[in-house]
């Protein structure tokens, strides 16, 4: 949110210390260095441990909440407005709202469940019912003056509501429900909703004010923020919608800087550590110039700029670290050979890193179709490829992965442990034990939201040479990346953006079919495979599943060979990630080949097939894939001279997948769906490893490219001042960026 134009109010004075509470008192001190079991203990009245284990205590360890730091933190996902109450006469099914009056009777229905007639000051009357509370009306004497708050039903021929929090008059501010904006947060059954919001108010009336303050005056009083005391209980009980909004941006932006410096001062360490080979000599520019001088096509004006970005950050010796990101069809792939050639041409070695055995083929053969001009079986074998600009002439160009055959393994592992010019092609085998590069220069990642986040760590340590040099570092992606979050998720590198087309590219049309049309996209395809082009039809699985109600790849393919494709079922195969390697690349290579007309395929083809002829793709389930996916799916075709189509088939979408299949049939750019996604899902868990538990940026919104440039620009302030964050007034944020840091991995899921 933006800031609130409000100023900052004074910081409560921290609570005295109870007469009980010694210095030495485990109560005291930074909350985070509190066991939640020592204060559940003492709140229940125990004093010392006495080795019992309470469900509350266990409820909330479940939560993640472990300390009282962590029950502070404990935010709510939302809040309920029930500041004003509304008159009885006025209420309406299905209006979530308070109403206050006076109990009219109360009594039991049934067993176990509750019911009151409230007279409203209006002089309206309303029901309320309690199911499995036959306790409440015992509370609800005749008389007593009490506020509802909950959901308007209809009931027994009039309105009411069905289990309403009740709030009645004289009960301590601490218990109250109603009259405020109330905070909802994820419980449990061993820590219900209201036990853990009471528990919260309690831990803020006693340990709110020993909370480490993150932030310096200066800095707190310039960007109009909250001290962190006052920042929790604006988090939790706010005093209204704008106190609740510049709380929580208080909180963000503290959070936030933390990442920030965090990713700063990492990306500082490994500069600081480590030693790069230049790569822009005079041979190195004469070879990306004869390189792009051959090309049968001119460089688009995004790919030139960012290929002298990436010239630049080769030629220091610094190790380079850099982002290039473009859409479907950008050219990325002759960016980085550029580079690579640029790093061979210096007398190094260059690695190219794919995610798939299908990618990391695709690449070896674009790569070698491209230096090997005139020699069109160049890229069938391992084997040098002569470049009449680099120097004597030729590089090898070496092809390694899971799949690769024993000679082959061994003819690519010597070419990388010679330390001769190379360029090295492969899977995450590249970094497997047993592979040594002899002078590393530039390592180029393809897919980087595709590995693992150890995978990356352990490519910089394999590709470091035996001269202790590092190489430089391009990381690739055909994710499109909105602005905001590559700036915090890849804040430690420098961003490219290939954001043009080159020309030629007609973006594919896109239609998402109801269940009764389905047949249109099979007409369609018919149509073009009698006209000498191809199609993909893409299922979400391979084999049916009793769980999942969606297509599979091998039925479907089966299907449609006995009737949508009976004309040519020889011409349909069939492509899954279960195949063995040479049956993927066989299956891969006839349809490349034009052998195979469609290609019934799983999600392997969502990177690394580029068949210009083929001019149409169905994809089956479209509800089950992210939007990223389906563009990365639609842009495998479109990539020749005839016009193309996409389809998107779903049997019965929720609400949230209708919106993002719409999304996908009437964008095209491929970095307005990448926004339009991040605010549909959130951001989800962008940094550390860990696949669950809180994030450390749980008030930031990845959209919200305002707090994150403004937390750069303080983060960069902070560490150009102070560097280690020495001084007194950065201590707690010294703890928090560590804490930051260590958990930042550069990992977009």
């Amino acid at each position: 949110p933006a800031a609130a134009p409000l100023a900052a109010p004074a910081a409560d004075p921290a609570p005295p210390p109870a007469p009980s509470q010694a210095a030495a008192s485990p109560l005291s001190g930074d909350p985070d260095r509190i066991p939640i079991t020592a204060a559940w203990r003492f709140r229940r009245g125990r004093g010392q441990p006495s080795g019992e284990q309470p469900k509350a205590v266990q409820g909330l360890e479940k939560l993640g909440v472990s300390t009282v730091g962590d029950l502070l933190r404990h935010y709510p996902f939302r809040h309920v407005d029930w500041t004003t109450t509304v008159p009885v006469r006025n209420i309406a099914d299905g209006m979530d709202c308070a109403v206050a009056g006076v109990v009219k009777s109360a009594g039991s229905m049934g067993r176990k469940n509750s019911r009151a007639v409230i007279a409203g000051d209006d002089g309206a009357e309303m029901e309320a019912v309690w199911f499995n509370h036959p306790w409440i009306y015992t509370r609800l004497k005749r008389g007593t003056r009490v506020t509802l708050a909950g959901k308007v039903r209809e009931w027994r021929g009039g309105l009411g509501m069905a289990n309403p929090e009740v709030d009645i008059e004289g009960a301590k501010p601490s218990e109250r429900r109603t009259g405020r904006l109330l905070p909802v947060y994820s419980a449990n059954r061993e820590m219900p909703e209201k036990r853990l919001s009471a528990m919260i108010a309690e831990a803020l009336d006693r340990f709110a004010g020993a909370v480490p303050e993150p932030l310096p005056d200066d800095l707190r009083e310039r960007r109009r923020l909250l001290p962190i005391a006052n920042a929790l209980r604006g988090i939790h009980f706010p005093d209204g919608f704008p106190h609740r909004t510049v709380a929580s941006r208080s909180i963000a932006f503290a959070d936030m800087l933390a990442v920030q410096i965090g990713v700063l001062r990492r990306r500082a360490a490994r500069v600081a550590s480590s030693a790069a080979p230049p790569l822009d000599g005079e041979d190195a520019r004469r070879a990306v110039g004869a390189f792009t001088a051959r090309l049968p096509f001119a460089l688009t004006r995004a790919q030139e700029e960012a290929l002298a970005g990436i010239m630049a950050g080769v030629g220091r010796r610094q190790p380079m670290e850099r982002l290039l990101q473009g859409d479907v069809g950008s050219g990325k792939t002759v960016v980085a050979l550029a580079a690579m050639l640029a790093c061979v041409a210096s007398g190094r070695q260059a690695v190219l890193m794919a995610p798939t055995e299908v990618l990391a083929e695709q690449h070896y053969r674009t790569i070698c179709d491209l230096l090997s001009r005139g020699n069109g079986d160049g890229w069938r074998a391992l084997g040098a490829v002569q470049l009449p600009y680099v120097p004597e002439g030729k590089a090898e160009i070496a092809l390694l992965t899971g799949s690769s055959g024993a000679a082959e393994r061994r003819r690519a592992r010597n070419v990388i442990r010679s330390g001769e010019p190379c360029i090295a092609v492969g899977t995450h085998a590249l970094i497997q034990r047993g592979i040594e590069f002899g002078a590393p220069g530039l390592a180029v990642v393809d897919e980087q939201h595709r590995f693992g986040v150890m995978q990356r760590a352990a490519l910089r340590r394999a590709v470091s040479g035996g001269d202790g040099a590092d190489p430089h570092l391009l990381v690739m992606t055909a994710t499109p990346i909105p602005r905001s979050l590559a700036l915090t998720v890849f804040g430690d590198l420098d961003l490219s953006t290939l954001d043009e087309m080159p020309p030629g590219r007609t973006p594919p049309t896109t239609r998402w079919l109801e269940p009764g049309d389905r047949g249109q996209a099979f007409e369609h395809v018919r149509r073009e495979v009698a006209e000498g082009r191809q199609a993909f039809v893409i299922c979400p699985l391979i084999e049916e599943s009793e769980a999942i109600s969606s297509r599979a790849a091998t039925e479907e393919c089966e299907r449609l060979r006995a009737t949508e494709f009976a004309g040519f079922a020889d011409r349909v195969g069939l492509l899954h990630g279960r195949m063995p390697g040479r049956e993927k690349d066989a299956a891969m290579r006839a349809f490349a080949d034009g052998e195979t007309a469609v290609l019934v395929s799983t999600a392997v083809v969502e990177v690394g097939i580029d068949v210009p002829n083929a001019t149409v793709m169905v994809i089956e389930g479209a509800d089950r894939f992210g939007l990223a996916q389906l563009h990365q799916f639609r842009g495998r075709v479109g990539r020749g001279e005839h016009p193309s189509a996409c389809y998107l088939l779903a049997d019965d979408p929720g609400e949230l997948a209708a919106k993002r299949l719409g999304l996908v049939e009437r964008n095209n750019d491929g970095f307005a769906l990448a926004q339009a996604d991040l605010e549909l899902r959130g951001h989800g868990e962008l940094f550390g490893v860990r696949q669950s538990g809180p994030s450390p940026v749980r008030f930031v919104s990845l959209l919200d490219g305002k707090l994150i440039a403004e937390t750069r620009d303080e983060a960069e302030r902070i560490l150009r001042e102070d560097p280690y964050l020495d001084r007194p007034e950065h201590a707690a944020l010294r703890v928090l960026a560590a804490r930051a840091e260590s958990g930042i991995v550069a990992e977009a899921h």
